[in-house]
């Protein structure tokens, strides 16, 4: 399923000359496009689909929907690892759970 998730914007550039910008979705990064709301600006909340922001959001109600995604386990479905969520989805456990990588945040490499 695809969401229209809430986000707020980290920080705004440019990228081949379209309008981007680092959105946090609730500990989520994500690079979004801008270019249907120019004017938004950093620190304020959007509504995102497919890494489009689509809408803009006060504080309040994306908080309030990033929590209610997060008890209903959507954002994991939304963000999740791919091929974690096919592996319990057969009924299997994802056999790197284990790993000292596997436990560090992406981006960060565990020694």
């Amino acid at each position: 399923m695809c969401l229209a998730v809430p986000g707020r914007v980290l920080d705004i550039g440019e990228k081949d000359g379209t309008r981007m910008a680092t959105v946090d979705f609730g500990g989520v990064q994500k690079e979004v496009c801008l270019e249907y709301l120019p004017d938004l600006r950093v620190g304020e909340y959007a509504i995102v689909h497919v890494g489009f922001a689509l809408q803009r959001l006060d504080e309040e109600s994306a908080r309030q929907t990033l929590e209610l995604f997060a008890e209903l386990g959507m954002l994991q479905e939304e963000f999740g690892d791919p091929w974690e969520q096919a592996a319990e989805a057969g009924g299997e456990p994802w056999p790197f759970a284990d790993e000292p990588a596997a436990a560090a945040p992406r981006g960060e490499v565990t020694p």
